[in-house]
């Protein structure tokens, strides 16, 4: 399935198929991400029932702590 990543048209590989194994595959913590598909943005709950789909439009935004 090819989808637009962040701004990046990228193949994912056919064992993804929900939101949830996109952000295991690329090792990102689902408590501190916000995940938007399509111009929605997705509850944590969402993450693993949300099915991606081909020529999907998904932004990830993680946040990284400091001070």
């Amino acid at each position: 399935m090819n989808v637009l990543l962040n701004g990046e048209s990228i193949q994912l590989p056919d064992k993804i198929v929900l939101v949830s194994d996109l952000l295991q595959h690329y090792e990102i913590h689902e408590k501190h991400v916000v995940v938007e598909v399509n111009g929605d943005i997705l509850t944590s709950a969402n993450h693993q029932s949300t099915r991606l789909s081909d020529k999907d439009r998904i932004e990830i935004v993680h946040f990284v702590g400091g001070g």
